[in-house]
């Protein structure tokens, strides 16, 4: 007998709390010494008391991020507060591939990826998790380019890229996502063990990568609308080279398709026998 997991069980007829799920907040952070009090002092209360573990991946930052964190668990006596410092700088993607795994290790339910920038709104937690407890998605993520990205200091070239790269990443996989590049997301565990994201780049286009497996495999993606903040740090992402990085994927996923050419961290099994769901967009 297959045994599915809680989230799987529920329903918009059988809801359940997040106090019943085993919930994981993942902050990747690189040089967030500035930010990271910032970004843990507004995540909601309800969610700082029922997350089982809010975890800090400091990827060998040259600043103190790593003792600030360390500093910040101690001052506010967090006991689920934890802090992983990475002996050399892994990337973007490589560091979720080691928060994702360390969540499948250790069965937890959800996993939220929380920027350490400040660039997301913690404070939108509740309502990204919402979904999920109606049983409605195998991972959401929380969409700017539905709201106002401009109005939130987004700068104009990369709001034409993300949709000029959007409207390639729809065409190709037959979705209808609003944008595909932001990093506000919340995964199901038992949705990450199904798909090969160790496979995928340890840079910024991890997160495209991803959603093409998510797409492969049938599974369940949901966006919903979140305030754009851009303020004074600094961002490490090439906009250059993540365009032709994104564009790349895109091209290895069609030849893989198609059988032309084989790409490895493109070899997803479906896990339903229906046609890719169009993602669903609540605002």
């Amino acid at each position: 007998m297959v045994q599915t997991s809680l989230i799987e069980r529920a329903s918009s007829e059988s809801p359940i709390r997040v106090s019943d799920m085993k919930l994981a907040i993942y902050i990747p952070s690189y040089n967030h010494a500035a930010t990271i009090p910032i970004v843990l002092d507004r995540i909601p209360e309800e969610i700082r008391r029922v997350a089982a573990e809010i975890f800090i991946v400091d990827d060998a930052s040259p600043d103190n991020t790593y003792l600030v964190g360390l500093g910040y668990a101690a001052h506010k006596g967090m006991a689920n507060l934890r802090v992983y410092r990475n002996d050399r700088n892994c990337g973007y993607g490589g560091s979720q591939k080691f928060a994702y795994q360390y969540c499948i290790d250790n069965g937890f339910d959800l996993v939220v990826m929380l920027h350490g920038d400040a660039q997301y709104a913690p404070e939108k937690i509740p309502y990204l998790l919402e979904p999920f407890t109606r049983g409605e998605a195998d991972m959401v993520f929380g969409s700017r380019m539905t709201g106002d990205p401009r109005a939130g200091g987004m700068p104009l070239h990369r709001y034409l890229g993300n949709i000029f790269l959007t409207k390639v990443e729809n065409w190709v996989l037959g979705w209808n996502l609003s944008e595909y590049h932001s990093g506000y997301r919340v995964y199901s565990c038992e949705a990450l063990k199904r798909v090969p994201f160790q496979k995928c780049s340890d840079v910024f286009h991890f997160d495209s990568e991803v959603l093409v497996q998510f797409a492969m495999a049938g599974l369940r993606v949901v966006e919903r609308t979140i305030p754009t903040y851009y303020g004074d740090e600094k961002c490490g992402v090439n906009v250059w080279r993540y365009g032709i990085d994104v564009l790349h994927t895109m091209a290895e996923y069609w030849l893989h398709k198609r059988g032309w050419r084989y790409t490895e961290k493109f070899n997803v099994t479906p896990v339903i026998s229906q046609p890719t769901p169009v993602p669903a967009l609540v605002r």
